[in-house]
């Protein structure tokens, strides 16, 4: 039996692992999707490390983290701080060692920005979306339109703290590394995926065919046999 730890990207929380979860406890194993206080400005990604921590707690078999999308830069810190069977990064970003990440995207062209035009900052400093229709073009591709309303419905305000903070991260973990892609994603750039990804991880993503940025709700089946696989 393996424990995995799922833990959500921006915006999102354990709701968004209701498709995959059921398909890794009937294979027998357990499931952690932890949510996490992304409203909270004042946490970054060493205080989501230690609220994965505390939700995985001794979990004595194999411990599997997940990490999506902005997730990918607090699970390397998981896999960093205690003994894992194997990371595993979905639609990620990849963190470098002490450098923020906006400071990474504005050099690297990580992000397709178009989704930025559907998303605004609130009263707290936090940015929230508004424009569901561009959500789904860029968010959820690939997903049904009854899959972006109920995702959308879900969707809380993000802090921006652990994208400018300088990443924690001091190094990556010495753990066996899975990255899945959906070819599709209008999210995280592909072209970047494809070349920064062997560079930094030395391995080849696993790339699910007709999904975007969100596999966990388009293509559960896909992505569920994959995390199986690890």
């Amino acid at each position: 039996m393996a424990t995995y730890a799922l833990v959500p990207g921006a915006w999102h929380g354990a709701w968004c692992w209701a498709r995959v979860a059921p398909l890794l406890t009937g294979a027998g194993h357990r499931v952690v999707a932890v949510d996490l206080p992304c409203e909270s400005t004042s946490l970054g990604c060493l205080g989501y490390r230690d609220i994965v921590l505390d939700a995985i707690g001794d979990a004595e078999d194999d411990l599997i983290v997940v990490g999506h999308s902005a997730g990918g830069l607090t699970a390397p810190l998981v896999a960093a701080a205690r003994e894992v069977r194997r990371l595993v990064l979905v639609s990620a970003l990849l963190p470098l060692p002490g450098r923020p990440f906006t400071e990474q995207d504005e050099a690297e062209g990580i992000l397709e920005h178009e989704y930025q035009a559907g998303v605004e900052q609130d009263e707290n400093g936090n940015r929230r979306w508004f424009d569901r229709d561009l959500c789904g073009r860029t968010m959820y591709s690939g997903c049904s339109a009854e899959d972006v309303d109920w995702a959308f419905s879900h969707l809380r305000p993000q802090s921006s703290t652990m994208y400018t903070e300088a990443s924690p991260l001091a190094h990556w973990p010495d753990a066996p590394i899975t990255d899945i892609r959906g070819d599709d994603d209008r999210l995280v750039s592909p072209t970047w995926a494809e070349r920064a990804v062997p560079e930094r991880l030395g391995i080849a993503s696993a790339v699910i065919q007709g999904a975007g940025h969100s596999s966990m709700l388009s293509h559960p089946r896909a992505l569920a046999d994959l995390l199986l696989a690890a």
